[in-house]
C-alpha cells in the first residue's frame, strides 16, 4: 500500500498535476514533480535527460531517487510534448503506479453515504 504524499497531494489540489486517463499518466511540470518527491524525503540516485530533436530540447527524461528511512524508491519518468509547456509524467512509487482518482473509488463514496 503506497503512503499519502502530501507534495504531490499539494500539486494535484492546486492543479498544477492532472491526471490524464487517455496517456495513463500525469499533465505536470516534471521538476515540480521531483522536487514534491524530494520533499517526501527522496533522495536522487539517478537523473538523465534524453534530446533528439532538432531543437536540442530534451525529448523527456527520468528521475529516481531513494527514500533512505522506508527503503522505498520512486520513479518518474516524462516525455515532453513539443508544443505544450507540461510534459506526461509516469510516477511510480516501489514499483506500483501513481495514478488518478479512480471513479470506482467515487461511487463507493456515494454508496457508504445511503444513497
Amino acid at each position: 500500500m503506497m503512503l499519502p504524499m502530501s507534495g504531490l497531494d499539494e500539486l494535484r489540489i492546486d492543479g498544477r498535476m492532472t491526471w490524464r486517463e487517455a496517456e495513463s499518466g500525469w499533465i505536470a511540470a516534471p521538476e515540480e514533480i521531483v522536487t514534491a518527491l524530494a520533499r517526501e524525503g527522496f533522495e536522487e540516485c539517478k537523473r538523465a535527460l534524453t534530446t533528439s530533436r532538432r531543437d536540442g530540447r530534451p525529448a523527456g527524461g527520468v528521475w529516481q531517487g531513494l527514500n533512505n528511512r522506508t527503503g522505498s524508491v520512486a520513479s518518474a519518468i516524462w516525455v515532453n510534448r513539443a508544443a505544450w509547456p507540461q510534459a506526461i509524467v509516469f510516477i511510480t512509487v516501489d514499483g506500483e503506479p501513481l495514478k488518478g482518482i479512480d471513479q470506482e473509488d467515487d461511487a463507493a463514496g456515494v454508496n457508504t453515504r445511503g444513497q
